[in-house]
């Protein structure tokens, strides 16, 4: 719907969204570079989108959308600014210093815009974790529940995380520019740490109707893949873009025609992308050739054997298991140890992993994926009535459609028995 509540033709709306998708890092970006005030350049692309919303479906959608939405939004900013008490300062200042952000990709060697833009997000000044959040929430989109689910902190903290990220660079006049070549190194961490979180959000969707977001997806995989050509000897950005790849084949099996999320033993193992499996293993090969395993490398290696099994059955768990040993001691992280707690179940017996998980729940952690793994794991030992409890504690925490579905579908097994599946 336009300003006025008449509706938006089908050709306007898919230039908005196309503009949305390919220009509003851009518009951020330069705005961010150009007067330096990060939620300035957010509200002014913003009101760049609005404008165009009021406007384009009377005047017609411009040739260059990007460049109409630049203006309007640097317009917007110059009138913020002169209504502002400082504001003739700051313009002073900005026309002294120029109005285009110092992003020359011939310094940095990185050809790709949106990644330039997350190595420049990711400043050494700020802390791993603010870098991260907020490059995840200006260049990628992401939502501030999606990235507080991410870093496993509740919404509210990850928002104040992020207003503090940009009270320091405002305070500390941390500039936004491109770093040079040389100084890539001390970013990358960050850079590969963005790109898995944003793998993460794309291969299971904190909330909505779909289990995955494959455009996500599809970023990930094409950001390590420029990271790689960018850093070739580094492993771990090797193991990433594997673990992306080999995430990424099954893809296609993960979810049924009816939208409920299938898992990983049930999956039709002919289907998935072979190619992509082929891609992961390569990529993984020459990553462990280095000999310095980091977590994504694991992680990859732990994806590498689901994909290379013939079937389920075949799954070598043990295997698994001590991957995940060697992953939790790098990465101590609640996540970790309830993948580990669901591979010792697998190798050991649901008893065992059922008492990781009570160690888990003890530490701390209790969100609906442990619900789900303990439920799971209650219903292989035959024990239904706990497991039809923990059932409906991870149906009351999870908002993806697709995994309460699949939740609904195993508790239905479970209290009545006639609909379960052999």
């Amino acid at each position: 719907m336009t300003g006025d509540g008449s509706p938006v033709s089908s050709d306007v709306a898919d230039a908005l969204t196309t503009a949305f998708r390919e220009e509003w890092v851009r518009v951020v970006a330069t705005l961010i570079g150009w007067a330096g005030d990060w939620d300035l350049a957010e509200e002014c692309a913003q009101e760049a989108f609005t404008r165009a919303l009021r406007t384009w479906p009377r005047d017609g959608v411009p040739d260059r959308p990007g460049a109409w939405l630049l203006t309007a939004a640097r317009r917007h900013a110059i009138d913020r600014l002169r209504r502002a008490t400082l504001g003739e300062a700051k313009l002073q200042q900005l026309a002294v210093t120029g109005q285009q952000p110092d992003t020359d990709p011939d310094d940095s060697g990185i050809g790709d815009e949106r990644l330039r833009l997350i190595f420049t997000c990711c400043h050494p000044a700020l802390a791993f974790e603010a870098r991260v959040s907020l490059a995840l929430r200006t260049l990628t989109g992401l939502s501030t529940a999606e990235i507080a689910r991410a870093f496993s902190v509740p919404e509210a903290t990850m928002a104040k995380r992020l207003v503090r990220a940009k009270q320091k660079i405002r305070d500390a006049r941390i500039p936004y520019r491109v770093p040079p070549a040389h100084l890539l190194p001390e970013r990358t961490r960050a850079v590969l740490a963005v790109i898995y979180l944003v793998l993460n959000e794309g291969y299971i969707a904190t909330a909505g109707a779909d289990l995955h977001r494959p455009d996500l997806a599809h970023e990930a995989i094409r950001l390590a893949a420029l990271v790689v050509e960018l850093m070739p000897d580094d492993p771990e950005a090797r193991g990433l873009h594997a673990l992306t790849l080999l995430q990424h084949a099954r893809a296609a099996t993960r979810m049924s025609p009816d939208g409920v999320l299938v898992p990983l033993e049930e999956q039709d193992r002919t289907r998935w992308d072979r190619t992509l499996v082929a891609a992961g293993l390569t990529e993984l090969r020459r990553a462990v050739r280095r000999e310095h395993l980091g977590p994504y490398q694991l992680q990859a290696m732990i994806a590498a054997c689901h994909v290379t099994a013939p079937t389920a059955a075949d799954t070598d768990w043990a295997r698994i298991t001590m991957l995940y040993d060697a992953l939790l001691a790098q990465v101590p992280s609640p996540t970790v140890a309830l993948n580990r707690a669901v591979a010792v179940a697998m190798s050991a017996g649901p008893d065992a992993g059922l008492a990781l998980l009570d160690d888990l729940a003890r530490d701390g952690g209790g969100d609906h994926l442990v619900h789900a793994a303990r439920a799971d794991l209650l219903r292989r030992a035959g024990r239904m009535g706990p497991a039809a409890d923990a059932y409906r504690t991870a149906l009351a925490q999870t908002s993806n459609e697709a995994e309460r579905a699949y939740l609904r579908r195993r508790l239905g097994e479970l209290t009545c028995p006639g609909t379960r599946r052999p």
